[in-house]
């Protein structure tokens, strides 16, 4: 009896460890953003190969990246949820904050009503603030930082440049571009009150294909800087635009080093472009950078797959579901509240009280390959990214405002 019950428990422990880890990711596939949402894929893709390569033959287990399509649009986000759903996976990713404002309140009413389904939401890039305050819940973490702590790192940037005094504000009409115009104006007064705010342009979301006319209402204007949040097609193009009429501005970008947006440029954002970002290949160690030239190669891709975002957002959960010893939400959870994270970047965490990924940020200049510090180009463009400022996390903690209910442990 005591044989038979023994070998039955190493059976249950093996299934149990060969298990495998799915995690949707449910992304913009197709459609106007699809360049954008292919390379993120590519990025989970390769995070969780290196998460399993490192953990090597003490946890059989798997990690496999499930691709949902959203077309880049909250409703066809909810009917990839409830296929992601129906095929019992614990664990969705997204982008995009209108995307994931619409998931994480259907999962949130999903795990109420199903308490025996639960499933978590680990946003790797959404901007509005909302998502880990006023809106915040148990079920949903944030692995980037939110919009009004990257507008305070690049005001904070902007407000040290002399020669910036009248900055033209251009976003994309959705969640994200209103808190980041909202932000600017908020932080440049305060910080700077000699700045003045010249233009605030709001603009549907990839749906301006010609950004001619708001190039000349920028000249018009007198503005030697643009703010924005733009990204993907709706950035390149306005480059683009303003390159080709001989726009002489800066271009401040809160997301201007996210995979796919240099691909169609080309020199045209040289000396130009100033963005944020949580890491890059040029920071990177000699290991890193092996590494990341290694995944480019191996899936094809145009950026250098230094995505800091979906690395977290794998390999934090890798941990979770070994700190917990369970792959079952709830613990996962809670394993993930707190939790330390190193990366490649720098200490960062997971604020336990809001689910906020706290971690250092970049602020970079995009110019020629082959300069000091920068090795390697982003999407064939002859240019690349080299740090101007890194701010760590410590130094970038926003207020609490975040009040949830969390269910027994």
């Amino acid at each position: 009896r005591f044989l038979v019950g023994t070998a039955l428990l190493l059976q249950l422990d093996f299934a149990w460890s060969a298990e495998t880890i799915r995690i949707a990711y449910i992304g913009a596939i197709s459609g106007p953003s699809a360049l954008v949402g292919e390379e993120v894929q590519k990025q989970f893709l390769a995070a969780a190969n290196m998460v399993d390569a490192r953990r090597g033959t003490s946890d059989a287990r798997q990690i496999e990246i499930v691709t949902f399509d959203n077309l880049g649009n909250p409703q066809d986000s909810l009917i990839a949820l409830k296929r992601v759903i129906d095929q019992g996976i614990q664990f969705v990713t997204i982008g995009r904050s209108n995307n994931a404002l619409a998931v994480s309140d259907a999962l949130q009413k999903h795990n109420e009503r199903n308490p025996d389904h639960r499933v978590l939401l680990l946003v790797y890039e959404a901007g509005d603030p909302v998502l880990t305050e006023s809106k915040c819940n148990f079920w949903t973490f944030r692995f980037n930082g939110h919009m009004d702590m990257n507008v305070n790192v690049l005001t904070d940037y902007i407000a040290k440049q002399t020669d910036v005094r009248k900055v033209y504000l251009i976003n994309q009409d959705y969640a994200f571009g209103q808190s980041a115009s909202r932000a600017a104006k908020e932080l440049l007064s305060r910080k700077r009150p000699g700045i003045r705010i010249v233009g605030d342009d709001l603009v549907p979301l990839f749906k301006i294909k010609d950004f001619a006319p708001y190039v000349n209402k920028i000249r018009v204007s007198g503005a030697d800087s643009v703010l924005t949040s733009n990204w993907g097609n709706d950035l390149s193009l306005l480059v683009k635009a303003g390159s080709e009429s001989g726009l002489n501005v800066t271009y401040f970008t809160v997301i201007g080093a996210s995979p796919g947006t240099w691909a169609t440029v080309g020199a045209a954002g040289g000396e130009r472009v100033r963005s944020l970002d949580s890491w890059h290949v040029n920071a990177a160690d000699s290991a890193w950078e092996s590494r990341l030239m290694g995944y480019k190669a191996r899936y094809k891709s145009n950026g250098n797959m230094d995505y800091l975002p979906p690395m977290r957002v794998v390999d934090m959960l890798a941990m979770a579901v070994n700190k917990s010893g369970s792959t079952d939400p709830v613990k996962v959870a809670y394993a993930l509240e707190g939790m330390r994270y190193t990366g490649p970047s720098g200490d960062s965490w997971m604020r336990a009280e809001d689910h906020q990924m706290m971690g250092p940020v970049y602020v970079l200049k995009l110019t020629k390959v082959g300069q000091p510090g920068v090795r390697h180009d982003v999407d064939g463009s002859g240019l690349g990214w080299k740090t101007e400022v890194l701010i760590e996390a410590k130094d970038i903690i926003p207020p609490m405002k975040c009040s949830m209910e969390r269910p027994p442990k």
